[in-house]
């Protein structure tokens, strides 16, 4: 049975991103995609590398484009989808790689989005510990998923199964990531301009701004963290995709090495699109271009006492679309990794 696809948003980086692996998927369709001010365009004229959809023009985004399909995915602007989404039959499955539906607080919402709040749908990590479970538990059958933020599910997945299994403290975190601009979406900001970044490290939304960190602390209280305390900054870096982010967390005193390491193990062992490294290894945004993968490194610094976890994605797969994709796969009753690859694209 082929499930009727629409896409809304096409037009931009998470969306071409989504259109690149549904093409490949052997049970969804796409038959509509939308966009704002290029609609009426065919789709391979703003998306030149999608050349199997190139019977595809784009429409515009509204309620009755993206009526009778039974998977939406939204890809949208923040405060977008949540303008859509109440006149959706609540029957269809609505994946939304917006911002809109993920943080449980209203609170959090009003203090780093801010306007309307649309409520919290099923958070799209599959393989993110909650309470004694996985994520994937609360996806099947979901009628309304949220795809996480692709910095929030990164720095959530790397320090989950150290809180989840009591061997690091979540009150001391720091977090550094190197990121692309293609997190930034596809409209035209001078900062990401190629003769700003080319060359160059910029940090960003430095101090406790940026809108991903209410996200990962509701995902580590989530995997057990009774208070979360973190410092995160990212650092744009002159490379179009990928994430790589460098996480610490105090180890609890009198933890045995191989205890911490074995958190990991114990987590991650089994999973298909996050995979621990062995010890002593590393990952490279490199290694997961184009992949559906979560590549992390684990080592022990014992003179501070502290678990270092460097963890690579590429935003626009993992980060976003192929997250969004893969519970998608679950809601839906497939095996989560139809239509997705652990194989990235190098050099």
């Amino acid at each position: 049975m082929a499930f009727s696809v629409a896409v809304a948003g096409a037009s931009g980086y998470a969306g071409g991103e989504l259109l690149r692996l549904l093409a490949a998927h052997p049970e969804f369709r796409i038959d509509t995609v939308t966009a704002h001010s290029n609609a009426g365009q065919p789709l391979v004229q703003v998306h030149p590398h999608l050349r199997s959809l190139a019977h595809l023009t784009l429409v515009d985004t509204t309620p009755e484009t993206l009526a009778g399909h039974d998977i939406v995915f939204l890809a949208l602007p923040h405060g977008k989808s949540g303008e859509l989404t109440a006149a959706l039959d609540p029957s269809t499955l609505v994946v939304d790689c917006g911002a809109d539906h993920r943080l449980t607080s209203e609170e959090d919402w009003a203090a780093f989005y801010g306007g309307d709040y649309f409520g919290a749908w099923a958070y799209g990590v599959p393989e993110l510990i909650v309470g004694d479970g996985k994520q994937r538990d609360h996806l099947v059958g979901a009628t309304r998923i949220a795809a996480p933020g692709c910095n929030a599910s990164t720095v959530a997945l790397s320090l989950a199964p150290g809180i989840a299994a009591g061997v690091i403290e979540a009150t001391d975190i720091v977090s550094v990531l190197a990121v692309g601009p293609s997190g930034a979406g596809k409209a035209l900001k001078t900062n990401l301009l190629a003769a700003e970044i080319l060359g160059s490290a910029n940090p960003y939304a430095v101090g406790g701004t940026h809108r991903h960190i209410p996200e990962i602390a509701q995902s580590l209280r989530g995997a057990g963290a009774q208070a979360v305390s973190l410092s995160f900054t990212p650092v744009l870096v002159p490379m179009s995709r990928g994430i790589l982010a460098t996480s610490t967390a105090r180890i609890v005193p009198g933890t045995p090495a191989e205890a911490v390491r074995a958190a990991w193990h114990d987590a991650y062992g089994d999973e298909t699109f996050v995979h621990l490294l062995p010890e002593g290894d590393f990952p490279r945004t490199a290694d997961v271009l184009g992949a559906n993968t979560a590549l992390i490194g684990l080592a022990i610094d014992e003179a501070a006492g502290r678990v270092v976890v460097v963890a690579a994605v590429d935003n626009l797969v993992k980060g976003t679309a192929g997250a969004a994709i893969q519970s998608a796969n679950i809601a839906v009753g497939l095996p989560e990794s139809t239509g997705l690859s652990v194989n990235g694209v190098a050099p």
